[in-house]
């Protein structure tokens, strides 16, 4: 699908989020204003049952055809009747008054200008409209907004432009800052194969906070053993899988790594939820995932879990990505406040808005329980965390174990102007022993690493050498010795140019 069907298709929705019900009226017309084409198109949508009836209601369709301007014609014929997904009624029926639903509803009207109707966050009104298309046997975009209430919504495409650009101007700090200084030398010595073993075990463990054991996937060293304990969390509908090339060169070099499946924010809940048969995940999940960690520092130490071997657990690394990396940040000591949520989230034309915004926007009801810190956690690598909105900033001067911050340049969801440089900056936190590591090109997923690459993980050097230097292992990998860059894709400690 092109990039304009898929834009299209997501205003169109937009005017469907913005509506709230009103049995005895029906959405009439649809009015597209298309800067790129210095023109407005009028749809009528009155009782039609296809394309070719739309244009033929509608005369701006109807003049652009017979003028040959085929653009539109073709985008909103491909548009209008593309079935909608089978399982979008039941996600909504399951995520109906959820936060993170009702957020993402949120940022989708602000394509929309709506007369005389009120938002409806709650998504139940969607719902409705999907079973009357059903009924109408139109299960289709036609028919989706033939079934909402409302006179007329107006979708302005230049707000997209105006979107885009606010998520530039978010990552061109970060971009100006890498080509200002100079990447971190490579030590090709740790870009080669791993050389140390370890074993990979699947492992349940049953804990007080949660109704079902969790799963964690467990690598030991079968070489020389530290006696390190790492921790990784991975983010918002991912699974540990995605992160076994960061515990396989942590294990290759001596630490024992836990991964933690998070069972309400993650995979397998993604597919349970878009089945309808869950919810999105709700701000619960803000204090569980990190008392998923704590209970599992908390196994080591009784011995439930690593029995056998001698780990330190009072001085515990904690990594994470995305949701992930927030987690390692709550754990560390950060203090979550609503001071921000409750102020910012309001304003649609807040400079620093990005999308990660909408979920940390659905965290507002659960901030009173949100805090989490472990003191036994004593260093922390946070890759591309949303934590804009969520932590008091002085909390950065307290943290039980020492922070390095990595982002990329090129991180849509998660840009690194608002939600690493800005931060850094604000807080002094430099001055208090905590870096940020900014990589060049790197999106928000381009960071992880699965299981078995050819080439060790892109971060496992710098997340190696990190760990090493804050909890005071023995070796000549250490982040101020230098040595973690990598040559295909360039890592930049920018703190001191904060």
């Amino acid at each position: 699908m092109s990039p304009m069907r898929h834009l299209l298709i997501a205003a169109l929705t937009g005017a469907a989020l913005s509506l709230v019900s009103s049995p005895s009226r029906a959405l009439e017309r649809l009015v597209l204003r298309l800067p790129f084409l210095e023109t407005s198109v009028t749809i009528n949508l009155g009782d039609v049952q296809s394309t070719s009836e739309l244009i033929r209601q509608s005369p701006d369709l109807a003049d652009l055809q017979m003028a040959g301007d085929t653009r539109v014609f073709e985008l909103i014929d491909k548009v209008f009747l593309t079935p909608l997904p089978v399982e979008t009624k039941a996600l909504l029926q399951g995520s109906t008054g959820q936060p993170l639903l009702e957020q993402a509803l949120w940022a989708a009207t602000q394509l929309v200008e709506l007369e005389g109707t009120a938002p409806d966050p709650s998504g139940r009104m969607l719902t409705d409209a999907l079973v009357a298309a059903d009924e109408i046997g139109q299960p289709n975009v036609l028919g989706f907004l033939r079934s909402m209430p409302g006179e007329q919504a107006s979708i302005d495409f230049s707000k997209v432009a105006v979107v885009a650009n606010r998520l530039k101007t978010n990552l061109e700090q970060g971009v100006a800052l890498v080509q200002a200084t100079e990447a971190a030398t490579v030590n090709s010595a740790l870009r080669e194969p791993l050389r140390g073993g370890w074993s990979r075990e699947e492992q349940r463990l049953s804990v007080r906070h949660r109704p079902q054991p969790l799963r964690l996937l467990v690598l030991r060293p079968t070489g020389t053993d530290l006696g390190r304990l790492a921790v990784i969390s991975h983010g918002l509908w991912d699974d540990p899988e995605s992160f076994e090339g960061w515990a396989e060169f942590l294990a290759a070099n001596g630490y024992t790594v836990l991964l933690p499946d998070h069972p309400g924010s993650d995979l397998s809940q993604q597919q349970s939820m878009l089945a309808g048969d869950t919810p999105p995940p709700g701000p619960e999940e803000l204090r569980l995932r990190p008392l998923d960690v704590s209970a599992l520092i908390d196994a080591v130490r009784n011995g439930r879990l690593l029995s056998g071997q001698s780990i330190d657990t009072n001085s515990v690394a904690m990594i994470g990505h995305s949701w992930g990396a927030t987690t390692s940040l709550q754990i560390a000591g950060g203090r979550p406040t609503e001071n921000k949520l409750r102020t910012r989230c309001v304003d649609r034309k807040d400079p620093e808005r990005n999308i990660s915004w909408v979920l940390q926007c659905s965290w507002l009801s659960g901030i009173e329980q949100a805090a989490a810190p472990d003191p036994r956690v004593k260093a922390v690598v946070a890759v591309s965390p949303p934590l804009r909105l969520l932590f008091d900033p002085s909390s950065s001067k307290s943290l039980s174990g020492k922070v390095l911050l990595v982002s990329g340049t090129r991180d849509w969801v998660v840009p690194s102007g608002p939600e690493a440089i800005r931060p850094m900056r604000d807080t002094g936190a430099v001055r208090t022993g905590h870096r940020l590591v900014l990589v060049k090109g790197a999106d928000h997923f381009s960071l992880r690493s699965f299981r078995g690459e050819d080439r060790p993980a892109l971060l496992g050097p710098v997340i190696l050498a990190w760990l090493n230097e804050q909890l005071g292992v023995e070796s000549s990998v250490l982040f101020s010795a230098g040595g973690w860059g990598d040559s295909q894709g360039q890592l930049v400690d920018v703190s001191s140019s904060l």
